[in-house]
């Protein structure tokens, strides 16, 4: 009866989905707390159990979708393009949607730092993942606008790994090691918010050169062909969460509060949701630029021709970047 259990498809009817830290995951925490993917899943004639996993930085998610012990990974586009390229031909892993348009800021308590050219040895720069988060790639494309493509990794050397809510208590209570974070929404608001000397040295859409989706959702080409209608019940169950977080901001923030635990203030999480500078979407944007440099320092082997080549086909998602 064992002879076939292994190596052969999950049945359908299970995903399990690793997070991350912060408000870019909103669109999933909207769909934990509405139980969309279960709603939707019924409507396929599954009874879909979701597994959620908290995670931090890029690293930690591609390890755990590598060896099988998540189904859905989310992280940023730097992570996604790396695990793309590692994969490429095998367990072939590509996006598969947007978590929506967010900035990530720069933040520093350091009233010297102005520039990231006001950057020395004395400081540390928190992001989630040294090299390899998108906020890691962010500053080194910051840094290559600033002195040439060679010294794209000349911050490199400042930077040290920390989860977004304890880069933040750093930030905001000051007197240790770490003077900026490379953070997201609502944690680089809150620094902002509740340290006088914190700043914005730096904004990802001025290094993208516009607004842009930072964070992603991806998966193996095995778990989406062997799984159609949970995959379709998960994307039906993003799709509306979108729509919800666009029509419905207060009860989306009060979403975020239940799911997460945070303890951040309602009003401020209010005014990055309705923040202009952040989109609703689960189309790709302005992906495209962020593969470009990656190949020409080298962190990708293959050049992809466009977005389209690390993010499997689906109406869903078509017309991205």
């Amino acid at each position: 009866m064992f002879a076939g259990a292994f190596g052969q498809a999950r049945a359908e009817g299970r995903i399990r989905i690793a997070e991350q830290f912060g408000i870019v995951y909103i669109l999933l925490n909207i769909a934990r707390d509405q139980a969309l993917i279960e709603k939707y899943g019924k409507a396929e004639g599954l009874d879909i159990k979701v597994d959620w996993v908290r995670l931090s930085g890029g690293s930690a998610v591609n390890t755990a979708l590598l060896s099988g012990a998540i189904d859905v990974a989310a992280a940023g586009i730097g992570p996604l393009l790396t695990i793309w390229d590692r994969t490429y031909g095998k367990q072939d892993v590509r996006g598969i949607a947007s978590l929506g348009d967010f900035p990530n800021y720069l933040v520093s308590n350091n009233p010297e730092v102005h520039t990231i050219a006001d950057f020395t040895s004395r400081d540390r720069i928190a992001l989630p993942a040294v090299g390899v988060s998108v906020q890691a790639r962010f500053l080194q494309m910051a840094a290559a606008q600033k002195w040439g493509l060679k010294q794209y990794g000349r911050l490199d050397g400042y930077t040290v790994a920390l989860p977004h809510p304890d880069a933040t208590a750093a930030i905001v209570s000051g007197g240790t090691e770490i003077t900026a974070h490379f953070g997201n929404p609502p944690f680089q608001e809150e620094e902002l918010a509740r340290n006088p000397k914190a700043h914005i040295v730096l904004k990802s859409y001025d290094v993208l050169g516009g607004p842009g989706s930072s964070t992603v959702l991806f998966a193996t080409r095995k778990f989406r062909d062997d799984n159609p209608k949970t995959y379709k019940a998960f994307m039906q169950a993003l799709a509306q969460a979108a729509e919800f977080a666009r029509k419905h901001p207060q009860a989306a923030a009060d979403a975020y509060v239940r799911v997460t635990g945070a303890k951040t203030d309602r009003a401020l999480l209010l005014k990055v949701i309705e923040s202009p500078d952040v989109q609703f979407k689960i189309t790709p944007e302005n992906t495209y630029r962020l593969a470009q440099f990656m190949h020409q320092i080298g962190a990708i082997r293959r050049l992809p021709l466009s977005w389209k080549d690390y993010f499997f086909a689906d109406p869903d998602t078509a017309g991205g970047s």
